[in-house]
């Protein structure tokens, strides 16, 4: 598992995580390039604050942190992001996605 923090240090809660769930499919032509490009770009939106991945080559789970919904809001409505969305079906043989508010975090038994 990779996670990284936008300011090396894991915001404090209450804060809100995207979980996107995929199993790729077959037509996986340009997904590397959109997806590479799209992590760029989400890195740079307010309100980010860092991600934690799992990946195998026939999918994974991919979450974000965000500090608001409103962040959240204006990435899920980014042209750029859309393009890559518009995409999802010919990529992805099945994706869930869902956002959770989390309350409360610790890491080592320490809450944040």
């Amino acid at each position: 598992m990779t996670t990284t923090w936008k300011n090396q240090t894991p915001p404090t809660a209450p804060f809100y995580a995207v979980i996107f769930i995929s199993r790729k499919g077959e037509n996986l032509e340009g997904y590397e390039e959109m997806d590479v490009r799209m992590m760029e770009l989400a890195q740079q939106q307010e309100g980010y604050l860092g991600y934690s991945s799992v990946s195998k080559p026939d999918g994974g789970i991919f979450i974000s942190y965000w500090q608001d919904e409103e962040s959240i809001q204006k990435w899920r409505i980014d042209s750029r992001h859309g393009e890559a969305k518009g995409k999802a079906k010919d990529w992805y043989a099945y994706y869930h996605s869902m956002i959770s508010k989390v309350e409360s975090s610790y890491i080592f038994g320490e809450q944040l």
